[in-house]
């Protein structure tokens, strides 16, 4: 058992340390080596949101000083977000449901990045509707909050796929937005526990 903690802290670093590098935080690959390891879906979460926080901290404020982030595409993702990141983490699934969610979501994911790298034509950025970001955002933070994965890894090929940004400013926009969705997700966890 000590050499699997040993070998999942391993997997847990380098997911933060590669996923950090694209603009995400982690939390997949975070939720993957745990699942991989049989870690309780209770702790899942919690840990997965918590290390989403301090990852996309580091990554945000990076991206932010690199002038790769814009308020215009970001705010109106997580002002709809935020709400919902925060009831999706206040829902607890059972074990037997969580772990085929997480599952989907994350092979969802890895579908949308495939799609993105076989689309990787330079499209000029174009202005998006409010309404068309703000329900994008609503249903991406409740999974985030419900899951635990933060959102970005389903918010960044959708910008690039609907050309809302830039190539070089999504990363930032990522960070920002799982730093949001995780903190609002593990408020929403500990606002329904017992003391």
């Amino acid at each position: 058992m000590q050499d699997g903690g040993l070998m999942l802290a391993v997997l847990i670093f380098a997911s933060a340390l590669l996923y950090s590098a694209v603009g995400f935080a982690g939390g997949s690959g975070y939720l993957a080596a745990m699942a991989l390891y049989g870690v309780a879906p209770l702790v899942m979460k919690p840990t997965a949101l918590t290390l989403n926080i301090f990852v996309a901290a580091i990554a945000t404020a990076k991206y932010y000083r690199a002038g790769a982030f814009s308020w215009g595409v970001f705010w109106p993702f997580a002002v709809a977000s935020v709400p919902f990141a925060f009831v999706g983490g206040s829902l607890t699934l059972p074990g037997g449901v969580y772990r085929p969610v997480v599952g989907i979501a994350l092979m969802y994911a890895a579908w949308l990045c495939l799609r993105r790298s076989t689309d990787q034509q330079e499209l000029k950025a174009r202005q998006p509707r409010f309404q068309v970001m703000a329900a994008a955002g609503a249903a991406i933070g409740f999974l985030a909050g419900l899951t635990g994965v933060g959102g970005g890894i389903f918010l960044s090929p959708l910008i690039l796929l609907a050309a809302w940004a830039e190539a070089r400013v999504v990363s930032g926009i990522a960070a920002a937005f799982i730093l949001v969705n995780s903190a609002a997700g593990l408020l929403g966890m500990l606002s329904r526990r017992q003391p």
